[in-house]
């Protein structure tokens, strides 16, 4: 078990159970509610009592995390990673638990959204940096890459048997609901073992200095890094191409009339399966190939390119089709190489280790700001163009895209190189 663990990148035993601590809180607290939205709507509006447009709301208050992710840069900063992780694994747990067990209305579960919306804004970039910290100072592409794989593999597996139990039983609502209240609870053990196993990282601050004031300083020191911001636009990019690929099933059904078993087969594989295995892949190839995240992303997001390329010209006759499938398994396995260490260029961007929750804060924000934009442009592309002429667009965005990102990973690459002489200087000059 050592020598395993040794080998992918992790110096002790609790350095490897903080880190899968850290990585299944991150899964654990999103498991009896948004990890339900794909597979479980319907049951979701008959548990909660809301229609299609409320529960819209509601997601759109969870969403509501983006307009904090900046500020929570100085909470991420002023707390450690163990306290946020704890703290907003309760929230969760208590909020979900009063739903569950009071099935409050509508007003109260908008309040409950907004809260959320706020714990996420906080807790996801603990996550993150968390997987970074517990990673050591080595081995960020594989970190970030097992996050990835490991969330959506828990995702699956958990879906997957509960699918399973309820095809057996009966897939009634009650059922589904005692499911939720037993996914909920699972928040108790992962308390323990982020309690147990993830350390205490302590911010380190100036004789006299409170805490408060150097978290709001290491804040605007991220904020003014071009590096941090170089990354977090590569991420931009990567997100926004991964909304598009969502769209590889509805292209398919509306070009070359699949059946709805056949979308939702390709489905299952181009945008989960193909996640996990992309996600172990991209870190390790990034941490044992190309030695940097960086790299990694701007391999990938050529590559992504190219597919997204490749499939605008290719003919879109029924003989074609297989054809098409082919490219968009290539698109999607391209572009969750990207998304698996969709931050792990962030980490790679020279952010004091002290500051790196804050740096982890401002990459969330941009990494999933194409959430405000991307959708929508989208359906509106598809509502007013022929299918052909529609999808062909929001492919050719998507490359746009692609190489926009790639072009950012390079001039990361470029700033990093520079920046490497003043780095190898400042650690010769702490050392003496």
């Amino acid at each position: 078990m050592q020598n395993l663990i040794s080998k992918i990148g992790f110096s002790s035993k609790n350095q490897f159970w903080g880190y899968l601590s850290v990585v299944m809180s991150g899964q654990i607290i999103y498991s009896a509610f948004e990890a339900f939205k794909g597979t479980f709507y319907n049951m979701l509006l008959d548990v909660f009592q809301i229609n299609n447009t409320e529960m819209g709301i509601l997601f759109s208050l969870i969403g509501s995390a983006m307009f904090f992710y900046v500020p929570a840069g100085w909470v991420n900063n002023r707390f450690s990673v163990r306290s946020i992780l704890i703290s907003s694994l309760a929230v969760r747990f208590i909020s979900m638990m009063f739903i569950l067990l009071f099935t409050p209305s509508f007003k109260v579960l908008s309040i409950i959204a907004g809260i959320w919306g706020i714990t996420d804004a906080i807790f996801w970039p603990a996550v993150v940096n968390g997987a970074s910290l517990m990673s050591g100072d080595h081995n960020k592409g594989l970190a970030f890459g097992l996050l990835e794989s490991i969330r959506r593999a828990a995702e699956m597996g958990m879906n997957a048997a509960l699918v399973g139990v309820m095809a057996l039983v009966g897939g009634t609502v009650l059922f589904f609901h005692g499911a939720m209240i037993a996914f909920t609870l699972l928040i108790v053990p992962m308390i323990f073992c982020v309690w147990k196993f993830v350390p205490h990282n302590e911010m380190e601050v100036s004789a006299g200095e409170s805490k408060n004031t150097a978290a709001l300083k290491g804040l605007i020191h991220v904020l003014k890094m071009p590096t941090v911001w170089l990354a977090a636009l590569t991420s931009l990019t990567v997100y926004w191409i991964y909304i598009i690929l969502i769209y590889t099933v509805p292209y398919l059904q509306a070009v070359f009339h699949i059946s709805t078993s056949q979308a939702a087969l390709f489905g299952i594989i181009n945008t989960g399966a193909m996640g996990v295995i992309a996600g172990l892949v991209a870190g390790t190839l990034s941490d044992f190939l190309f030695k940097s995240s960086i790299k990694m992303m701007m391999i990938a997001m050529a590559l992504t390119a190219v597919c997204l390329g490749v499939t605008i010209m290719l003919p879109k006759t029924p003989g074609m089709l297989y054809t098409n499938m082919a490219l968009l398994m290539a698109f999607s396995f391209s572009i969750f190489l990207a998304k698996g260490i969709i931050l792990a260029p962030v980490a790679e961007a020279g952010v004091p280790k002290q500051f790196s929750g804050s740096a982890m804060s401002v990459g969330s924000f941009a990494a999933y700001a194409s959430i405000f934009w991307a959708y929508a442009l989208n359906g509106w592309i598809i509502d007013n163009n022929d299918p052909i002429v529609a999808y062909q667009k929001i492919f050719g965005i998507g490359l746009a895209v692609a190489a926009a990102g790639a072009l950012c990973a390079i001039a990361l690459m470029i700033l990093n190189k520079r920046r490497e002489p003043e780095t190898v200087a400042q650690a010769s000059l702490d050392a003496a």
